[in-house]
């Protein structure tokens, strides 16, 4: 390895040749019909009320992330809600499956392999915060949970009543975790205006009621929640709106 010599004044100089900005990447493979379709949920209509699917849970983050960046402590508890029914969602489905994997280790002198698809999907997850590949995490354990169960019921091993049950709690658990992320409103207000309880703090806690003392002070934050920006920059957060739950462009968050 070679080491290479750099003067004081050629290190003070700006480096035309610096790195860029870091660029990551992602791939998810749905391999069940039922998991591709909470990707993209379905919208109210016609009587048939709101499916929140994964890009419509990583569109909600969007203003959320923006506002804990923000120091909007409706944001900071948001974010710890959000995070606290993705982990719920996922020991349930974690549990689920282990059950499932029971049933399919009952199979006498038979080693049943849990089916895979011949030709899954393949995403290309491009989020902006951690919790949004959370949520897809859990997809991937709701899928994982439907090829045991379409597998236990192909073999034998589980009934049609059984199976249907199975999926149809799977499914909830993972809704119930992407409508976490519904009601947050980005109002402008900081920690600092609950405080002082400025228009801006009493206008929020009209919109979304009232914070726990933890929240408030700074104490309790979610476990991957940003940085706070400066004070100067606190009124224009970066991905925040004025929207609680409008679903983002087809460009803020793909797959």
């Amino acid at each position: 390895m070679t080491t290479q010599a750099v003067s004081e004044a050629q290190a003070s100089r700006p480096r035309s040749d610096a790195p860029g900005a870091l660029r990551s990447q992602a791939t998810m493979e749905i391999q069940t019909r039922q998991a591709q379709r909470l990707v993209f949920g379905r919208m109210a209509a016609d009587g048939q009320h709101e499916i929140v699917g994964l890009l419509r849970f990583a569109a909600m983050l969007r203003p959320i992330w923006g506002g804990s960046m923000a120091d909007d402590p409706y944001a900071d508890w948001w974010l710890v809600k959000i995070e606290r029914e993705l982990m719920r969602a996922r020991d349930q489905l974690n549990e689920m499956e282990g059950t499932v994997e029971q049933v399919l280790a009952g199979a006498p002198a038979v080693n049943v392999v849990v089916a895979q698809s011949l030709a899954p999907a393949r995403l290309e997850l491009n989020f902006s915060n951690p919790y949004a590949f959370h949520g897809a995490y859990l997809l991937a354990d709701f899928d994982k949970l439907v090829r045991a169960v379409l597998t236990a019921r192909h073999v034998g091993l589980m009934d049609l009543q059984t199976s249907e049950r199975l999926l149809a709690q799977g499914g909830k658990q993972l809704r119930s975790a992407y409508e976490a992320a519904k009601g947050y409103r980005y109002m402008g207000a900081t920690r600092e205006d609950l405080v002082q309880g400025t228009a801006k703090a009493a206008k929020a806690r009209e919109a979304m009621g009232e914070l726990p003392q933890p929240i408030i002070a700074g104490e309790l934050r979610a476990a991957y929640a940003p940085k706070v920006r400066g004070t100067q920059d606190a009124d224009t957060p970066a991905d925040a709106t004025e929207t609680d739950d409008a679903p983002g462009a087809p460009g803020e968050e793909t797959v």
